[in-house]
């Protein structure tokens, strides 16, 4: 007991020192650009925020607009920056603006550091479990670049004793259907080599038979298995949680009685997905349809999430479970895969004044929400959308009903993975301040 208390005591003593660090190059950041507006004035501070708002309403244009107003925006978009730069390097603060970018990368780190001291962030930890006895792995030999024949992985897994079906990829083939006879055979697991759609497919019959799910990081992306800590870079050491595995118990999304583990898209995205050429040219694709779908006639969308309603969003991204919010160091993961509910981040950004708000104030931008719902339903103008579900291209009848099941799916992973720590939320500086002047017990 005493062993415990002194070991918290000492990682909060250890938090207090890193907090304190990330304060003090804060204020040494500060200080730098306050002698750099003394030196020259305030006219260069108001010079890149004027930057920052120019290429914003630019990259507005280069998406919104054709013909030589698109031509303009991309050079707003590109030589805005580009003037401030020179500028700075004439007025001689370019050093100023360097050292306090740097200063300020210090302090996110520094307070990141002591946010996991205190034990703030999250770490998915599982239970042990026997190893399976008849693993039924589905492989499709042509996802992320012919990963499953280059990593030897119908090799592997056999030698491990489990049952490989190879997708045909020259015709279709139900994977739905395919799992869940092998769940009547008998299996006693089911996994996927393959993309997050698949990945989905199966795992709601691995989560409708009560089966554990053995996700194998053989896709293009792979961003169900970057968030359960698995290693993206060699997917065969998936396959170790077929020996030396545990078993997390991780949340499930449905959409429309269909299941997902990542994402549900709809608007901008989701339309331009669904077009055939979209897979050849994505951005010639996306260039030729934006100015269509963000225009004012364009398709606009309703959701009710909780008790908030949103109306003419251009694009919906609903998720589950909540993607950690942004900053400069936290990445597009999510921090646990098990509270239970759904993220919801919604758009509407209507003309280059909405681009440049959006610029300046970010996630403050009344252009932007992030919610968190355990049900989302969203509304189209027309009778059906298209909705991308993991990736997926799809037509759904409106409107579209997004829940999620709580700890639904039981997933096996190695004991021994990469990436077990989940990113923290972003930094409270108030609460860092509050750390450092020991006012945190």
């Amino acid at each position: 007991m005493g062993g415990s208390t002194s070991t918290r005591q000492s990682a909060r003593g250890t938090a207090r020192i890193l907090a304190r660090c990330a304060l003090l190059a804060v204020a040494a950041g500060f200080v730098v650009l306050v002698l750099a507006l003394v030196e020259v004035g305030p006219a260069v501070f108001l010079t890149g925020l004027g930057g920052i708002v120019v290429s914003a309403v630019g990259l507005w244009w280069l998406l919104a607009r054709r013909g030589l107003l698109r031509l303009l925006g991309a050079l707003l978009a590109v030589g805005a920056p580009a003037g401030v730069l020179v500028h700075y390097i004439r007025e001689g603060v370019w050093d100023n603006a360097l050292v306090a970018l740097a200063l300020y990368g210090v302090a996110l780190v520094f307070g990141r550091s002591a946010l996991r001291a205190t034990g703030k962030s999250y770490v998915m930890r599982g239970k042990f479990g026997a190893p399976p006895r008849r693993a039924f792995l589905i492989m499709n030999p042509k996802s992320g670049d012919g990963k499953v024949g280059h990593f030897d992985l119908v090799e592997r897994a056999q030698q491990l004793g489990a049952e490989v079906h190879l997708l045909d990829t020259q015709s279709a083939t139900d994977v739905e259907e395919l799992a869940r006879q092998a769940a009547e055979n008998g299996a006693d697991l089911l996994g996927v080599a393959g993309g997050d759609g698949t990945q989905a497919l199966v795992a709601g019959v691995a989560a409708e038979y009560g089966l554990p799910f053995l996700v194998i990081s053989a896709g293009t992306r792979n961003h169900f298995a970057m968030d359960l800590g698995l290693d993206r870079a060699d997917p065969a050491t998936c396959l170790d949680a077929l020996t030396d595995g545990e078993e997390l118990r991780v949340d499930l999304g449905t959409v429309s009685g269909r299941a997902f583990v990542n994402t549900v898209s709809f608007g901008a995205y989701a339309d331009i997905v669904q077009r055939p050429e979209y897979r050849e040219a994505k951005t010639g694709t996306a260039l030729s349809l934006l100015p269509d779908l963000l225009g004012e006639e364009g398709p606009r969308l309703e959701a009710r999430a909780g008790d908030r309603h949103l109306t003419g969003q251009q694009a919906i991204l609903v998720s589950n479970n909540p993607y950690a919010a942004p900053d400069v160091l936290a990445t597009s993961m999510r921090a646990r895969l098990d509270r239970g509910k759904l993220g919801v981040i919604a758009v509407r950004v209507e003309g280059a004044a909405r681009a440049a708000e959006l610029a300046v104030w970010g996630r403050r931008s009344e252009g932007l929400n992030f919610l968190t719902a355990r049900a989302v339903e969203v509304t189209a103008e027309s009778d059906t959308m298209p909705v991308a579900v993991d990736g997926e291209a799809l037509i759904l009848p409106s409107p579209v009903v997004c829940t999620v099941r709580r700890r639904a799916l039981r997933v096996l992973v190695p004991r021994s993975r990469p990436g077990t720590k989940a990113p923290s939320s972003p930094l409270n500086w108030r609460w860092i301040a509050a750390l450092a002047l020991g006012r945190v017990r």
